[in-house]
């Protein structure tokens, strides 16, 4: 990777820590050519613990720093800045924004099933997002909250027993709810890491499903977008222009986001957005 180009539109990548790199993951295939601008705002994470009011400020200031280093497109790779804010970015944006759970409730209804569990955060299930998107498009929505595997995943537990057995746990709890359920929705960017170990799961549990991953979801609409509006794209094969920020421990988001990318991260700049 190396520094921003104009060869390609620039897209502006943000999420409250580590999670967004899923999505920036996906991303980097379908657009060739583009810069990237990635900005985790993990100075003020957990996102899910403040109120609302304070969530959209915190995306707000984010997405305008993203908007002041050039981007012509925003993507809102956080579940709880989407379950939140997503108006108020728009409002304040003026450049495409691409939210996480649109997408992926989306893809969901494209599986045909009427009944559609949504393993998420504490945050994203307490918001009702969801459920409300999922109704919008005529699917019943199961939300469970898994607040255990956001801290195993950063712990790097992506093949650990201990992990397996409480993602076993959350299912049987799940499933004691929505045993009709035939299409699981990844409702956090953390658990594309945990894909191959919940397939495995539903597989020794008796039941498999269709799993929507909402960070390639999130992805392909990107994509769909930059096409009909920013269609500056090079060809496959082109270079990568990645360039990443962070309000706080630069070196541990270095270290632990290689995990998320599928690849080492350069250099990543602190910036300070305020409180």
């Amino acid at each position: 990777m190396s520094t921003p180009s104009t060869t390609g539109p620039t897209i502006g990548v943000f999420d409250s820590g580590f999670g967004g790199l899923t999505v920036l993951r996906a991303l980097l295939p379908l657009i060739p050519g583009a810069n990237y601008i990635y900005l985790g705002d993990t100075a003020r994470l957990p996102y899910g613990a403040k109120s609302q009011q304070t969530i959209a400020r915190y995306a707000v200031s984010s997405a305008e720093f993203l908007l002041d280093e050039g981007a012509e497109m925003l993507v809102i790779a956080c579940n709880t800045a989407t379950a939140m804010a997503l108006p108020e970015i728009e409002a304040a944006m003026p450049i495409p924004v691409v939210g996480v759970i649109r997408p992926g409730t989306e893809a969901a209804r494209e599986a045909g099933e009427h009944d559609v569990l949504v393993l998420a955060t504490s945050a994203t299930v307490q918001s009702g997002a969801y459920t409300r998107a999922c109704a919008s498009v005529g699917l019943q929505a199961y939300e469970k909250a898994c607040p255990l595997l956001v801290p195993m995943v950063e712990e790097g537990w992506i093949n650990h027993k201990v992990t397996a057995e409480v993602l076993r746990i959350y299912l049987d709890e799940a499933f004691a709810e929505a045993p009709n359920a035939h299409t699981l929705l990844l409702g956090c960017t953390h658990y594309p890491l945990l894909k191959p170990m919940i397939e495995r799961t539903l597989e020794e549990m008796g039941h498999p499903m269709r799993i929507v991953d909402s960070a390639a979801t999130t992805a392909q609409a990107a994509a769909r977008v930059i096409e009909s509006k920013l269609p500056r794209v090079s060809s496959p094969g082109a270079e990568i222009n990645c360039t990443f920020f962070a309000t706080d421990s630069v070196e541990k988001f270095q270290r632990l986001g290689g995990v998320f990318l599928g690849q080492p991260l350069p250099q990543v700049s602190l910036v300070d957005l305020g409180g």
